[in-house]
């Protein structure tokens, strides 16, 4: 690892030297190359981060916004093209920018015409150029002047109902007198008057019946506003311009497995009539009507609405047996009225699939495989539920035992759910599940470890929800959540190590006995981009997260009315079992700061704390916080660092001891795009985990306000991503710079790096966060 890093620095400066020395080889006599472009405004008003975007022609991409490799990179192929080497550099480089006077001449026009739209008539933008022998930077100078007011607005609507509608709702209108004469609002304006519209029966209606006429008042900066929306220029009768029709659904017809057709003839098709919609099929019915109902938001004797169109798209998407969804409006007039008769065409995806996975498994250096095969089932009820049935299977080599003349692990599982479409649970009307797109779920797990050390049966069951209330938040419900974890064998030298353990680690024990745990929890989640925005948006965002749950208070409840005190003395039992009883609180946000398009900058930070009371001395080692990894501090590896100042100690289950009841984690993310797919990204991260009661002898771990910030955990490093659009694929190295658990020199390695001492590797799938 340490050669191939050195042999890859080396390509670059290599590169770096190389293409510096060539660069003025591939611009032309009498030309410059784009070094720099600068944009500034005398105005705060006008961000000039918002009016480069206006800028045509921009220089050389820089890695991490610091160093132009890239262009080296290509300028390192020298003139030959027809080398297979000088063609793999120009492809993974960047050809030089040539100055371009015509292209920057373009640029100043565009600005100025972005700084006119903001309410500024009067403003110049002046281009000046820097040569620098054959570099050039140019400088976008913006003086903006005073912004011209709008004075007074007028209204021009000839359709008198329109002119109601809008008069009704002016609270809601962007445009106000006093306020800054601005194109952008004035084009916001006419998109929300159009859905409004659209919102309210006027299928026909769009956007460029609305204009705008704005006179300057002479001698000053005042401007006389007048909106004018015009009248229809296709009226029912086809003579002269009439009012703007608004149109009522006639009726719905739903085409299962059929595509509309002006031409089609559905009298030969079975139809059911149901809730005033019908659905036409041929020979079989896929779906049940009422579910074709429950995700219909087109009523008929309704008004047209754009909306309820689009929210039964989304709601139509929803359901897993539909390959696709097309709605179709055919109009109809009868006297004065105009009509929509709507047709939605379902198209049947295939609904049973089977599949089968190998995978390779590497758990601390234990090398092992396993395989599984998943059968689906899309449509199982004929309410497009999903059924899905798992089995799994795993063997893995196991080292570093002593005392066991076996060492295979070996696993077993089989895991099955149900998904449903919508909100099951009673007493709800169907006009709130219409009002929430909803997915509930039932599932349960069973899975048996054989190792050397133990037999463990893990048995689970759960029931949740999930829903959308808006577009940008997405929330979860675990209304039930029962664990069992069951340890029907353990060896005698496992039991001696325990014993020995319950000295240094009582947790450690805790975490191979048998338990229930019986969860409740709440997830919310917030994305400023969408929830179904990827990552890699060009845009800057942030997102939250935020989860609470609760184990045991019911049961616990229960024995305290059955029992006064546990019949040990220690813990109430249900079955002769003991059941986990603890709250527990996760806040996540994140910041992704767009620098331009190539480069951005990204805060993370995340905490939680857990606290077991009642019938629990420890929360269950699932439920543990642990730090290092490839998502949380990159110079540890996962479930060694922590908690607090705790070194750690030899042996393949210390990483019980890495374990906490409090996290914290910070990261600062700068990523840049390198070439092609592949992605590169400098990163610092910090954290620990710590417990809130004594754990060792020396309170080693426990969190203190006086002493923790002293224990967070420092980390630095580079990763690779391979963006693949479908899949990003992550390989990150990270360095200790501060490392809490060591004195002395030790404590600092930022200063006196060891490589194999303090590097780590991590290999991921996906963005840290």
């Amino acid at each position: 690892m340490v050669k191939l890093v050195r042999i890859y620095i080396s390509v670059i400066i290599a590169a770096f030297l190389l293409g510096g020395c060539s660069v003025s080889k591939f611009i032309p006599e009498g030309k410059y190359l784009l070094d720099e472009v600068h944009v500034s405004s005398d105005n705060k008003e006008i961000k000039s981060s918002e009016m480069y975007a206006y800028v045509r022609q921009k220089p050389n991409a820089k890695w991490f916004s610091l160093v132009k490799l890239p262009m080296y990179i290509y300028c390192a192929s020298g003139k030959d093209s027809t080398k297979w080497i000088n063609r793999v550099l120009r492809k993974m480089g960047d050809a030089p920018r040539i100055y371009d006077a015509d292209v920057a001449e373009e640029t100043r026009m565009q600005i100025l015409g972005a700084v006119q739209n903001e309410g500024y008539l009067g403003a110049q933008v002046n281009l000046e150029e820097k040569i620098r022998k054959n570099k050039i930077d140019t400088y976008y100078r913006i003086s903006s002047g005073r912004p011209y007011i709008i004075s007074k607005l007028n209204y021009n609507v000839e359709d008198y109902v329109i002119r109601g509608l809008l008069m009704n709702d002016s609270i809601h209108s962007g445009l106000k007198v006093g306020m800054r004469f601005n194109v952008n609002e004035l084009e916001n304006e006419r998109n929300k008057i159009t859905q409004y519209l659209l919102n309210r029966g006027y299928y026909r209606f769009n956007k460029d019946y609305i204009t705008f006429q704005a006179d300057t008042v002479n001698g000053t900066y005042q401007i006389d506003l007048t909106m004018n929306i015009a009248l229809s220029e296709r009226p029912a009768d086809n003579s002269v311009n009439s009012l703007h029709q608004q149109y009522k659904i006639r009726n719905v017809n739903y085409l299962m497995d059929r595509d509309y057709s002006p031409d089609g003839n559905y009298m030969e098709l079975d139809t059911v009539s149901y809730n005033g919609i019908n659905i036409l099929y041929d020979e079989n019915l896929f779906l049940r009507p009422g579910v074709i109902d429950s995700h219909n938001r087109i009523v008929p004797g309704e008004l047209y609405s754009n909306r309820n169109v689009m929210s039964t798209y989304s709601s139509l998407a929803r359901l897993g047996i539909l390959k696709y969804s097309n709605i179709r409006f055919v109009e109809h007039f009868e006297n004065d009225s105009a009509y929509l008769d709507a047709f939605v065409s379902l198209s049947r995806n295939k609904n049973k699939m089977l599949s089968f996975q190998v995978e390779g498994t590497n758990s601390a250096g234990d090398l092992g495989a396993a395989a599984s095969i998943t059968y689906t089932h899309r449509n199982l009820f004929k309410g497009s539920e999903t059924f899905t049935v798992k089995v799994r299977g795993a063997y893995e080599a196991v080292t570093g035992l002593e005392g066991y003349a076996n060492n295979n692990y070996t696993e077993y599982g089989v895991e099955s759910s149900l998904d449903f479409p919508e909100f099951m649970f009673p007493f709800l009307s169907s006009d709130f599940k219409k009002g929430v797109n909803a997915k509930s779920e039932v599932s349960v797990k069973y899975n048996w470890q054989i190792r050397p050390e133990f037999e463990r049966t893990l048995a689970s069951a759960a029931w949740s929800y999930r829903w959308n209330s808006k577009r940008k938040a997405s929330h979860r419900l675990d209304m039930l959540d029962i664990n069992y974890i069951y340890m029907p064998y353990r060896s005698n030298t496992f039991i001696e190590y325990l014993n020995y353990m319950d000295e240094v680690n009582p947790l450690l024990r805790y975490s191979y006995e048998d338990l229930f745990i019986v969860r409740l929890g709440y997830t919310y989640t917030y994305n400023s981009a969408g929830v179904t925005t990827q990552q890699t948006a060009k845009k800057s965002s942030y997102s939250i997260r935020f989860n609470i749950e609760e184990s045991g208070n019911l049961m616990y409840g229960f024995s305290k009315l059955v029992h006064k005190r546990p019949s040990d003395g220690e813990s109430f039992r249900m079955g002769n079992i003991s059941f986990a009883q603890y709250v527990k609180a996760d806040f996540d946000y994140s910041k992704n700061i767009m620098i331009d398009d190539r480069n951005a900058l990204v805060f993370h930070i995340a905490t939680g704390v857990a606290i077991p009371y009642g019938n629990s001395k420890s929360l269950p080692f699932e439920k543990l916080y642990f730090s290092g990894g490839a998502n949380s501090v990159r110079g540890w590896s996962v479930r060694s660092l922590g908690p607090g100042g705790y070194k750690g100690s030899t042996g393949s289950l210390d990483y019980v001891n890495h374990t906490g009841d409090i996290k914290l984690d910070l990261n600062v993310e700068y990523r840049t795009h390198l070439f092609w797919k592949l992605n590169g990204a400098a990163f610092i991260d910090a954290g620990n985990v710590w417990t809130l009661k004594d754990r060792y002898s020396d309170s080693t771990g426990k969190f203190a306000f006086n002493r923790f910030y002293k224990e967070i955990a420092v980390s630095y490093g580079l990763g690779i991503r391979f963006d693949l659009d479908f899949l990003i694929l992550r390989f990150d190295g990270g360095m200790k710079a501060f490392n809490p658990t060591e004195s002395g020199r030790g404590r600092f390695p930022l200063i006196r790096p060891d490589f194999s001492r303090d590097f780590a590797f991590h290999f991921a799938v996906g963005y840290p966060f």
